[in-house]
């Protein structure tokens, strides 16, 4: 948090209260993201994108993607016309790349805030902040409503709260390098105070929770590849689409938008295709390795990149990059060094043979399952409905996409856990490393100590100075 120096300016003048400074940081998150969907509308209207809806059409529309950026569902209302009946759905698919937008300015504004506050101030501003936000978004869920798109008040006061709150303390915490700082608490102290052994298990899931994050950033990772080789492989198919539209360089810019504001999705999607899940259409499409289930897809130049319906049997060695996702979580906890689990394994029953497959097994399991919840969050965020027609199941599965990727990831691990030492030219026979729990007064071999064994809680004896 913020330190003063003697040598430190001083600044003169009547400081900003912190929960006013608060007010005016995520105020203007709010404003700037609000802007920057404006100004994106009214590019694509003076182009004549719009040809119907004009001025104040457009100024509603702004606040409308505003919302559904900041994950608020909208309902949609359209009336009958030209022999069709009248429809009425939820539009809840966000595209999640304007939803990064606040996600990084509230970041920028939570490492402003801490640098502001005194350790455990943070709160002060961090709480007036989300609550005036939550009064913007209710008021903006009232202003930008019209006959056919609206947006409940409630929602659009809780909801925008989730990307901005996570950013502005993730920023916090960026900037000021300490979780005590930010909550007032030391939780080092706490930890401080607990048993040798319980310290080894906090370090021990630690060490599980992050290798899991690691598979599941892989993963997406590997849905970012997958989504680059399938537009690269279909890419005449793609400008066709374009020239089919004939919509002239006002849609086309439309239409890229859109596309690149969905971009985020269109990785999930294609993460949630390598693992063998999936992702839907709408009714009665369905996109897997398998092959893709016949149906009507929304024209648009990036579906065409889809798979055909009869794919090669080989298309499903693609499952073979998530397994990799986690060897690479599985090394990677090997080289942290935290396997704890492990090293208690080694002291309650020495087989080796027996203790070093099973605690390879586990973590797996467990790094596995961290990675299949975060992914399977992740996919829920990427999935929803158009709110019209077939198309209200867009997107993958979560609940499959947690026990396939979670699977693969554990199987993985499993595998990296067990070959890691020879990776790390480490013989995994040795049954324990330096530092690891060991039973009072024996050995880590379990032979008697050479020499006393000094008391665990006692202080290091300084050598005499020369």
């Amino acid at each position: 948090m913020t330190s003063h120096s003697p040598s430190s300016p001083v600044r003169r003048g009547v400081p900003m209260p912190l929960w006013l400074q608060g007010l005016f940081e995520l105020g203007s998150v709010a404003v700037l993201s609000w802007l920057l969907v404006l100004l994106t509308v009214l590019m694509v209207w003076l182009a004549d994108g719009f040809d119907d809806l004009g001025l104040p059409g457009g100024f509603a529309l702004s606040g409308q993607v505003w919302l559904l950026a900041h994950l608020v569902p909208l309902q949609v209302s359209l009336e009958p016309g030209a022999g069709l009946p009248a429809t009425t759905g939820a539009l809840t698919l966000v595209p999640l790349g304007l939803t990064l937008v606040p996600f990084a300015l509230a970041w920028a504004a939570g490492r402003r805030l801490a640098r502001a506050c005194w350790e455990g101030q943070f709160w002060q501003p961090y709480l007036t902040g989300l609550a005036g936000y939550a009064g913007l978004g209710a008021g903006a869920a009232l202003l930008f409503r019209t006959e056919e798109v609206s947006a409940a008040p409630w929602a659009g006061a809780l909801f925008p709260l989730v990307p901005v709150a996570l950013g502005a303390f993730v920023g916090a915490f960026r900037a000021s390098r300490s979780l005590p700082g930010l909550i007032g608490v030391n939780a080092a102290a706490w930890v401080e105070r607990t048993s040798q052994y319980s310290r080894w298990a906090g370090s021990y899931v630690w060490a599980v929770l992050r290798a899991g994050f690691l598979a599941a950033v892989a993963g997406v990772g590997i849905g970012g590849a997958v989504l680059a080789a399938a537009l690269l492989w279909n890419w005449n198919d793609v400008v066709t689409v374009y020239q089919r539209l004939g919509t002239g360089a006002p849609g086309d810019t439309a239409l890229t938008a859109l596309q690149l504001g969905y971009l985020p999705n269109l990785v999930v999607w294609a993460f949630a295709w390598a693992t063998g899940a999936g992702f839907d259409l709408g009714a009665g499409t369905h996109v897997s390795p398998l092959g893709t289930e016949p149906g009507p897809v929304p024209l648009l130049p990036v579906l065409a990149a889809l798979p055909p319906e009869q794919l090669p049997a080989w298309a499903l060695t693609v499952v073979v990059l998530p397994l990799l996702a986690g060897v690479l979580a599985g090394w990677w906890f090997v080289r942290e060094g935290e396997n704890h689990l492990d090293d208690w394994m080694a002291i309650r029953l020495p087989a080796r043979w027996l203790t070093y497959p099973l605690s390879a097994l586990l973590t797996g399991a467990f790094t596995g399952l961290v990675a299949g919840v975060l992914t399977m969050a992740l996919s829920w965020i990427a999935q929803g409905s158009l709110g019209l027609g077939r198309l209200v199941q867009v997107g993958p599965d979560g609940l499959q996409v947690l026990l396939l990727f979670g699977a693969e990831v554990a199987l993985g691990a499993a595998v990296g856990c067990a070959l890691g030492p020879w990776l790390e030219r480490e013989s995994p026979a040795a049954p324990l490393r330096p530092g690891a729990p060991a039973q009072a007064g024996r050995s880590a071999a379990g032979a008697e100590p050479a020499g006393p064994v000094a008391p665990e809680d006692s202080a290091a004896v300084p050598s005499p100075e020369r």
